[in-house]
């Protein structure tokens, strides 16, 4: 923990009276915030004298209905002059735990000088300003977004500041509820594109910044969020406000970029168990002299005896992907028991868990493995858009089970992708290929063909390759794309690279194309060739593809098994395998390594 002061309230806000964000405090009491005409009794506030900007009087604010959760923005959406550096948020949550006020500002770079419109996510709740360098500035809220006309610098890559003050109760992305013990709780839970319910931002995988979190929350909540608490929390006084308790101030800061999705947020009650130290000297953004990063575990108090099991050991999954990823991208690693929407959530350094799996008791230890695994792939390699979500979620479910085949063997890591395979095999998606540009709503696409088909692609691209050259890939993809973002041809062409053969033909009947191979098998030793023929055909739907893959055919003989690969390509393929004597059974695909149905 490093023992920083909390950074002082921004000048601007100085410059118009604030001495602690008024806009935050009045709104998250109730009022009308930046634009009371008259504070609250019991009296004076510090900003009494202090003249709304110009801009909202005689204004009556109108918010806009919130735009649909999942909703995908249209093709150019973003201005491509543009790149957010930094979002700093600083929040109020009010003892009652039913609304927010906020103030964020947002730093960014400009590739032409001059005047300039901005365009931000936004929804849900209402704008109340937009400031430059402490001066009001017009501004729209249609349809999801905030538009103003920023004065800009006459300078070329010239970085530049402006705020939005907001407030209200968020639709959605931070969620305000009680837990399953009653107790108030305040959880951001942003994917795929939630995060705009409640801070301004550029609210897509591709565009990614630091940030840094300044809560004031009552005294009884805990706040966790991405990066490294900045010195220990402060109490702050009630300002004269009626009804404002005291509340204690957090301050986080993420130096590592990450995409708006993974910036999250977390008060409640929680109790923090040391997990120990991980990635010992492989963690570039460690910020420890040993160069290790430090794994907790957050729980609400009532649940710490279970989630002392369950994450017990995540430092050691930690290690191992470390090991077969490359370094540990983020400051700290911390699973947060959490009221939000998911199972899991693998936000940047601040995994969030549902909250009823540990209170039940139930075991979550594989989805711990899964989450842990996409720090390194979703977080730190990101998929360039929305179709690409298999190189996250695909990712996360082949290495999670990974972990057992390095802890407890084989025959443990091959029971859970048995369990991937039925999965996908009982699925609704089988008529869907993985990059499907159809899919209407975001949410739409945690299916099965993202998760279990896209880790079972990994698990054949594995077999095809060998252990050797796909472990090698895998590095590589990584240590290429990490901090950043990457799509499905990206990691081809790291593949290929590692394979030294071609794989599009691979991808394009496994990634682009719907379904896979339903083989009929016939087969019936030949004594006087001293082989056996072996047949296999493709009888699959006519719309899905004819499969070529490597399959692996296993001979029961009197003094053993013998194995052989064939190569099997077309919808009616025919092998003649020498053997030294009669089978008694032939099994195909022994080790299950292919995505694929056997019927009689």
């Amino acid at each position: 923990m490093n023992s920083v002061s909390r950074p002082p309230v921004h000048p601007s806000l100085r410059r118009l009276g604030f001495a602690l964000s008024p806009v935050l405090v009045l709104g998250a009491l109730g009022g009308c915030g930046w634009f009371a005409s008259a504070p609250p009794e019991p009296g004076p506030a510090p900003w009494d004298s202090v003249s709304p900007p110009p801009i909202s009087q005689g204004v009556e604010l109108v918010d806009p209905e919130p735009i649909p959760v999942g909703r995908p923005d249209r093709a150019g959406r973003y201005d491509p002059e543009t790149t957010i550096l930094h979002y700093d948020v600083e929040l109020v949550i009010p003892p009652e735990n039913d609304r927010v006020s906020a103030r964020t500002e947002i730093r960014y770079l400009r590739d032409r000088g001059g005047p300039h419109e901005l365009a931000l996510d936004f929804t849900g709740m209402t704008v109340e300003a937009v400031m430059w360098r402490g001066s009001p500035l017009e501004f729209t809220h249609e349809e999801g977004v905030v538009r103003f006309e920023s004065p800009g610098s006459p300078g070329r890559y010239d970085t530049l500041r402006v705020e939005i003050m907001t407030r209200g109760v968020p639709d959605d992305g931070l969620i305000l509820r009680e837990n399953v013990h009653g107790e108030p709780t305040a959880f951001a839970d942003n994917w795929p594109n939630r995060a705009r319910f409640w801070f301004p931002s550029m609210d897509h995988p591709a565009h990614r910044a630091t940030v840094g979190f300044t809560v004031h929350a009552p005294p009884d909540r805990v706040v966790i969020a991405n990066g490294l608490l900045q010195g220990e929390p402060e109490r702050v006084d009630s300002l004269g406000v009626a009804g404002m308790h005291d509340l204690f101030t957090w301050r986080w800061e993420s130096e590592v970029a990450i995409p708006t999705y993974l910036m999250v947020v977390g008060a409640a009650q929680l109790a923090e168990m040391p997990g120990g130290l991980a990635a010992c000297g492989a963690a570039p953004a460690s910020p420890r002299d040993d160069g290790c990063i430090e794994v907790t575990a957050w729980a609400f108090p009532p649940d710490t005896a279970h989630a002392r099991e369950v994450f017990g050991r995540a430092a050691e999954m930690v290690d191992l992907y470390t090991e077969v990823f490359g370094p540990y991208p983020y400051e700290k690693l911390a699973n947060v028991q959490a009221s939000t929407r998911f199972g899991g959530m693998e936000n940047a350094s601040t995994i969030f868990y549902a909250e009823s799996g540990i209170a039940e008791g139930r075991d979550i230890e594989a989805t711990v493995a899964h989450e842990i695994a996409h720090q390194w792939f979703g977080n730190s390699v990101t998929p360039a858009d929305w179709p690409h979500l298999w190189l996250s979620e695909g990712f996360a479910s082949y290495f999670g089970p990974h972990f057992w085949e390095r802890t407890e063997g084989l025959r443990a890591f091959r029971e859970r992708i048995d369990g991937v395979r039925e999965r996908y095999l009982t699925s609704d998606v089988t008529e869907r290929p993985i990059l499907d540009h159809q899919a209407e709503n975001l949410l739409d696409r945690l299916n099965a063909n993202s998760y279990q088909k896209g880790a079972l692609v990994l698990h054949m691209l594995r077999w095809v390759m060998g252990d050797q050259a796909f472990f090698r890939g895998v590095r590589r993809y990584y240590e290429t794309h990490r901090g950043g973002n990457a799509d499905t041809d990206d990691l081809r062409r790291v593949m290929e690279e590692s394979h030294g053969e071609g794989l599009d033909w691979f991808f394009e009947q496994w990634v682009e194309r719907p379904g896979y191979p339903v083989y009929r098998l016939d087969w019936a030793w030949m004594a006087s060739a001293g082989e056996a023929r072996v047949t296999l055909f493709q009888e699959q739907d006519v719309l899905w593809p004819t499969f070529r893959m490597p399959i692996e055919l296993e001979f029961q003989m009197e003094g053993g098994v013998h194995r052989v690969i064939q190569w099997v390509d077309g919808r009616e393929f025919t092998a003649r395998v020498p053997l030294p004597g009669e089978p008694r059974e032939l099994r195909v695909d022994p080790d299950g390594w292919l995505l694929m149905q056997l019927v009689e």
